[in-house]
């Protein structure tokens, strides 16, 4: 409602004083990967592209595909094109920093989206408080777990050039140390998986799995992607334990349905779109000072020793019982959800198929 009210007036940026249509400012999106989470594509892209175009806005949204070259290469063209704001996922603090050093000297403003750029110059940051996000994979593995003591847990991280996966091993260790610390939980390993690729995720693990004898009573798993990796061995082996996710994937929620996947992390992906829509829908418009009301807190960049003006969102655990909540709000049709096997899973969890 909030985006609805702000831009009533948009037709009006788009003409001059004498009825003329004159050209849209417009805001270049860069967006990670397509591998990684389906996030992206299903959901970033079509969201900020509809928040964008509503007020007026022209969105040029490009895909790096997990590529530094392509990632330089799509920010170049965008700053040559002059669009008005740059906003950026970076898939590396370097690389984030190197674009956010030429949008500078070309006097455009850049909005890190997601993930932070580590000793960068964005002038704003949208994300959700991920240090929480990590703490509620750990509660949610904690509960799944139950009391097993000496239960030997398997952590299968994020990318190490994602400053979130930083954030979400912080969140979890909050939860996690003083267990592994006591003895009451054995962390077996703590492994990065470069890029979030599920294919190194699913190699790694089983290294790891049968480094330990194929003893394993538990893994936190930073996303949906990686956990579906980390099923699949599991599955091929013949053990069943619990395993966590983050995203809200539908793989990710019909994992959880059939009791493969212990819990997911909803983070509204709508609300981190639209916060940025409104963020660089101020700045195209020159409403800086609109823009810093929007920012409701800071990120400290501990890199380059600043605050980032930041807007950070909340997000909610997800468990079988409450998948259902997903789809009464209509985060997931029920039709994709319940197929095949899961339609009578489905029934059983009062999630009405229409």
């Amino acid at each position: 409602m909030l985006l609805v009210a702000s831009c009533g007036t948009a037709t009006d940026d788009t003409t001059n004083s004498t009825g003329q249509s004159k050209a849209k400012p417009t805001v270049g999106v860069i967006l990670p990967d397509r591998t990684s989470s389906a996030r992206w594509e299903d959901q970033d892209r079509p969201l900020l592209s509809q928040a964008l175009g509503f007020a007026g806005i022209e969105p040029i949204i490009e895909n790096a595909d997990g590529d530094e070259a392509k990632f330089a290469s799509i920010a170049d063209d965008m700053i040559r094109r002059g669009v008005k704001v740059l906003m950026t996922t970076p898939l590396s603090p370097e690389g984030g920093a190197a674009v956010e050093r030429k949008a500078q000297a070309a006097k455009i403003p850049v909005i890190n989206y997601d993930r932070v750029t580590l000793g960068g110059t964005a002038e704003f940051y949208v994300s959700f408080d991920n240090v929480a996000v990590g703490e509620l994979q750990a509660e949610g593995l904690l509960s799944c777990l139950g009391d097993k003591p000496g239960g030997q847990i398997i952590e299968i991280q994020g990318a190490p050039t994602d400053n979130n996966a930083t954030l979400f091993a912080d969140g979890q260790r909050r939860k996690m140390g003083a267990k592994y610390d006591s003895g009451a939980l054995k962390l077996v390993k703590s492994q990065a998986i470069d890029k979030w690729d599920p294919v190194i995720g699913r190699q790694q693990f089983e290294q790891i799995l049968t480094g330990n004898a194929d003893k394993v009573d538990g893994v936190i798993a930073a996303n949906d992607g990686l956990a579906g990796a980390v099923i699949e061995v599991l599955k091929e082996k013949g053990i069943k334990v619990p395993v966590t996710g983050q995203d809200a994937t539908l793989a990710g929620l019909q994992a959880i349905l059939r009791g493969e996947q212990c819990m997911t992390v909803y983070k509204p992906i709508r609300d981190e779109a639209e916060a940025a829509a409104r963020l660089a829908i101020a700045v195209a418009k020159g409403d800086l000072d609109g823009a810093d009301d929007l920012a409701t807190g800071n990120l400290r960049d501990l890199v380059a020793k600043r605050d980032v003006k930041s807007v950070l969102l909340g997000a909610d655990l997800i468990t079988k019982p409450t998948v259902r909540r997903l789809v009464a709000e209509g985060v997931v049709k029920s039709a994709e959800l319940c197929v095949n096997d899961l339609v009578a899973i489905c029934a059983a969890n009062n999630i009405v198929i229409n």
